[in-house]
Parts: C-alpha cells; sequence; structure tokens
C-alpha cells in the first residue's frame, strides 16, 4: 500500500450491495477513505444510508461497464447481479457486468498501481463431479445455459486479472466466496436462506426444487467481509483464487426443516422441478484460505 500522509483510499464496486455494503462499513473501521460505487440495479441506499454523512465515506451512483478515473490504493470488486432472478433479467448485461467491469477495474488498477480484489464465485465449479471443491478444481459448467451469463462472466473475468498479472504486473487477489447469509438480504432475489425464511413468515409453503437433497455450504456475511479484508492484505505475489466459505454442508431439507422449527409457523414443504444447471453439490475446501490467510 502507497505510504501517504492522508487515510489510504479504497474503492468498493456494488458498494451498496448486501456483500459490498458490510465490506465500506468494515473498510471505514480500519481507517480507510471509501468511495462506494453502485449503478442502483440491485444495490439499495438503505444498505449505506448510515454511513452518507460520515466524512470518510463516498457515495458515487455509477456503472462499471463504463470506465472510471479515480485515486484509491485498494480496488475491491463486487459488481454483479449475484441471484439467479436478477441476473437472468438481463443476461447479456451480467456478462458486460462481469467481464468489461473487469478490465475496467483492472485499467484503473494498472493507472493508479492499486491492489485490486475480485469478488468471483463458487459458481466457476459449476454443477462440480468434485467435492469438496478445491480451488485446483476447474469446474463443469455449461457455457450456453440461462446461468451462463454468470457462471462464465465470472470465469472470464478471472482469466483477465491472471492475464492483467502476468501482462502488466497488476496486483491482484480472487476470491471464490460459496453461499453467504445475513443482514441487509433483499427479501427478494431468490436466494434460498432468504426465501425459506419469508416464506415461513408470511406462512407460505416453503418451496424445495427438486428432491431437496442439494446440499449449499452458508457463510454469516461478518466472516466473509474477515475473510477479504484478511486476503487483501497478504504478500504481493500470493493471487489465488481462495475459496471463502464455510465448509459445513446442508441439504436443502435440513435447511426448510431448521427454518419452519425457529418460526414455528403453518408452512409445508412444496417439491417443484429442479431448474436447469442448478448444482447438485456445493461445499468450499477452505484448506488454502486457512493455511494462507487465517
Amino acid at each position: 500500500m502507497k505510504k501517504y500522509a492522508h487515510r489510504p483510499r479504497a474503492l468498493v464496486t456494488g458498494g451498496a450491495g448486501f456483500l459490498g455494503s458490510h465490506l465500506c462499513e468494515r473498510l471505514i473501521t480500519e481507517g480507510f477513505d471509501v468511495i462506494s460505487v453502485d449503478n442502483f440495479f440491485t444495490g439499495r441506499k438503505e444498505n449505506i444510508s448510515h454511513l452518507l454523512g460520515n466524512t470518510h465515506f463516498e457515495l458515487m451512483r455509477h456503472d462499471v461497464t463504463f470506465p472510471l478515473y479515480v485515486e484509491v490504493d485498494q480496488v475491491y470488486n463486487l459488481a454483479c447481479p449475484a441471484s439467479p432472478i436478477h441476473y437472468q433479467y438481463d443476461p447479456v448485461q451480467t456478462t458486460k457486468t462481469s467481464v468489461h467491469g473487469a478490465i475496467n477495474m483492472l485499467g484503473l488498477a494498472k493507472r493508479t498501481k492499486a491492489r485490486i480484489l475480485q469478488a468471483s464465485t463458487s459458481e466457476v465449479y459449476g454443477d462440480p463431479e468434485v467435492h469438496p471443491q478445491p480451488e485446483s478444481y476447474w469446474g463443469k459448467v455449461n457455457p450456453i445455459g440461462i446461468r451462463s451469463c454468470y457462471d462464465e462472466g465470472k470465469r472470464c473475468a478471472e482469466t483477465l486479472f491472471f492475464d492483467y498479472h502476468r501482462q502488466h504486473n497488476i496486483d491482484i487477489k480472487v476470491a471464490r466466496i460459496f453461499n453467504t447469509y445475513g443482514p441487509r438480504m433483499h427479501p427478494n432475489d431468490g436466494r434460498v436462506v432468504s426465501n425459506f425464511i419469508v416464506q415461513a413468515l408470511k406462512g407460505e409453503d416453503i418451496t424445495i426444487y427438486g428432491d431437496g437433497l442439494q446440499t449449499r455450504s452458508f457463510c454469516y456475511v461478518d466472516d466473509l467481509i474477515e475473510g477479504f479484508v484478511l486476503f487483501m492484505n497478504t504478500k504481493p505475489g500470493f493471487t489465488g483464487p481462495v475459496n471463502l466459505g464455510n465448509p459445513g454442508e446442508f441439504t436443502m431439507l435440513e435447511l426448510a426443516e431448521k427454518v419452519l422449527k425457529l418460526v414455528s409457523g403453518n408452512s409445508k414443504l412444496k417439491f417443484m422441478p429442479l431448474p436447469a444447471d442448478d448444482p447438485k453439490q456445493r461445499q468450499p475446501d477452505i484448506t488454502v484460505a486457512k493455511e494462507k490467510i487465517a
């Protein structure tokens, strides 16, 4: 990090989103001046309204598919809709956000000599044939399916990050995020934790896709943000990719039953067909994270 007389500066793209807003808070407490960039497609002003009066926080309405010219020391590139409902709404724009957004943020990092972290995803593993998934696994991804705009967009973004690193010596970090939950999740974004809780609180039947035996691993948002910050501050040359998530694995039936028990309502389980390309298993191997950044 550059040695300035003033506070170091961090840019968070997607800063008004679920993860981005928590990251902005954390970075301010770490002593950063924070620029939050968001086009508010899925981000919400409510997520960062409590920061607007903070002299160390700045909000910019901007779409990362267009270049951005600011002076910063670190870049956290989180911009991209992350739930199927949102990223399938405009799949071309989703791909552009991942690919053009990566190019623009890497160009900014190149110009300012900033360290840059890419918020990638466990979706790069697709419907995995290896379980749990280590970073060395290349994945099983359908390149032309309805989820491909997100899966392949994030895979291409990783390619760009490593090519900029090799070709231009950009200081990169690539984090692969597994399912995360916590405050400020959008109640209608289609993710399973918020889906089940909202349905149960409303007394509606809980929707289970397929037989409910597909698995996910859920990480609390504060733990993920801790992983981001620790990873960003590892030594130069350690690029990742690094899986960030909780290796505890749940079937969807187990999650639904836990929600029903906590809410104590009258909801029942409602089984629906499994969506196309929905992964059957998802569990991170976090050996690298424990060895390198813990």
